[in-house]
């Protein structure tokens, strides 16, 4: 479907028609968060980059995540904070990050964390330099597996089970507030191409 085609800027396309849908922190009890989601070009084909958290991070530890963190009261806006804890997590500089644009609001299920995802152009290969204190390692995923349907399935995560939207690529499973920030902005994507194709645009 997006063969040959310049994904980035479909996805650009597709966030700046839309408005981002917001949870609302009502009573300012929520924690917040925000997130880099970030997109390179290898080969002839698109990839997402992960980060597979380690055991001794504070929350979410062992699960695939997408580099981000707690939003800290000097950020100057959301943006800020996911390009300042990529920075931090994966030694990727703001200067070399395009972003693409903001996709809707989600809420972490075993953190109650309102994550806020911000989808960036990253260049590829990168000498990315891991802080091991939070990442284990990274993983990189092709676009194809996420226009495919993920699987509703249990997780079993720290002595609870939840029942949770799934990706499995290469042995990896990337579930929970992840999956879901994916599968979000696949549909805004799809959305906007099938609507451009109607109108003869693409």
């Amino acid at each position: 479907m997006f063969r040959n085609k310049n994904i980035p800027w479909l996805i650009k396309e597709a966030l700046q028609e839309r408005s981002p849908q917001v949870i609302e922190d009502r009573n300012g009890l929520s924690r917040h968060a925000a997130v880099l989601i970030p997109i390179f070009k290898q080969d002839d084909g698109y990839r997402f980059l992960f980060t597979r958290r380690t055991g001794t991070v504070e929350a979410h530890k062992g699960q695939i995540s997408f580099p981000g963190g707690r939003v800290d009261k000097q950020d100057e806006s959301l943006m800020e904070t996911a390009l300042r804890e990529a920075n931090e997590e994966i030694g990727l500089r703001r200067k070399d990050v395009e972003i693409l644009g903001r996709t809707d609001d989600v809420r972490t299920m075993s953190s109650d964390y309102i994550v806020h995802p911000f989808a960036g152009l990253i260049p590829y290969p990168y000498d990315f330099r891991i802080n091991r204190n939070e990442v284990e390692e990274l993983l990189t995923v092709p676009l194809e597996i996420f226009l495919e349907s993920g699987s509703a399935m249990p997780v079993e995560y720290q002595g609870a089970t939840y029942q949770s939207l799934t990706y499995t690529y290469g042995g990896a499973v990337i579930w929970g507030a992840t999956a879901r920030i994916m599968e979000n902005l696949v549909d805004i994507l799809l959305s906007s191409v099938g609507s451009k194709r109607r109108r003869g645009v693409v």
